[in-house]
């Protein structure tokens, strides 16, 4: 890597950390970034992870300090997210990196969708953790999240919000939960040699400082802060890797 590679990693880093923790869809930065920086599309999907797990570590630790913690209520949708995150890995890792960049560029439009316009959050009073449809959301999301995690943190979001719970709390629950499943779907990567340690630990330590500033930001200001600087971001990255330029 050269310096300039140095920097736009860890720049890139610190903002999707910030965005994951605010809303999601961070990822959409990190991973094209990666690419740009010379990592094979599905080893930077790989070597990104070790970035989101530095991430959410840090964000749950710094949500604990500023007295906000979902750590209770994370516990009944565990099973079904890691059970759905590894099987997405193992889906996903069977990629070749050609097919997974494209893949990912076009996913890349409707996540960006999401990430502009995200799902009116309004709690349901009267939820409850329980039920066989709850297993299935939950399965789902691990499912993807597993396999892409880009924009798992805006389909977490809308899914925690509609079981009642108050919209700060989720989003301490939410970066448990990403924790959770980056740390079942990560050895997959590693095993399978998709990660490239230079770039990823360089991406990792940006990431780690954006998980704390955009937990002090989720608790103090909000997501509305950072949308449009990622929507610019991510339309450029988006055409870039469809090779549209």
């Amino acid at each position: 890597m050269d310096p300039g590679d140095i920097v736009l990693l860890v720049a890139g880093g610190l903002a999707a950390g910030v965005v994951n923790t605010l809303a999601g869809g961070g990822s959409l930065l990190t991973v094209p970034l990666l690419v740009l920086a010379g990592v094979p599309g599905n080893m930077a999907n790989g070597s990104n992870r070790v970035g989101i797990l530095a991430s959410n570590a840090s964000a749950t630790a710094a949500f604990r300090r500023l007295g906000v913690s979902g750590l209770s209520r994370t516990l009944p949708v565990l099973a079904p997210v890691a059970i759905g995150s590894l099987v997405g890995a193992l889906l996903v890792a069977r990629l070749a990196d050609e097919t997974f960049e494209r893949a990912f560029g076009v996913l890349m439009v409707p996540l960006l969708l999401l990430s502009l316009r995200p799902p009116v959050l309004k709690p349901v009073e009267g939820r409850v953790w329980s039920g066989p449809f709850t297993v299935l959301v939950f399965l789902a999301v691990g499912l993807y999240g597993g396999a892409f995690q880009a924009g798992i943190g805006l389909l977490l979001m809308a899914a925690l919000s509609r079981s009642g719970m108050d919209l700060v709390v989720a989003n301490s629950v939410k970066v448990v939960v990403i924790m959770v499943v980056t740390v079942t779907a990560l050895p997959l990567f590693i095993v399978g040699g998709r990660v490239d340690w230079g770039p990823a630990l360089v991406l990792a330590a940006g990431f780690a400082a954006g998980g704390v500033l955009g937990a002090r930001l989720t608790v103090t200001r909000g997501a509305s802060l950072i949308r449009p600087v990622m929507a610019a971001a991510v339309l450029a990255l988006a055409s870039r890797l469809l090779g549209l330029f």
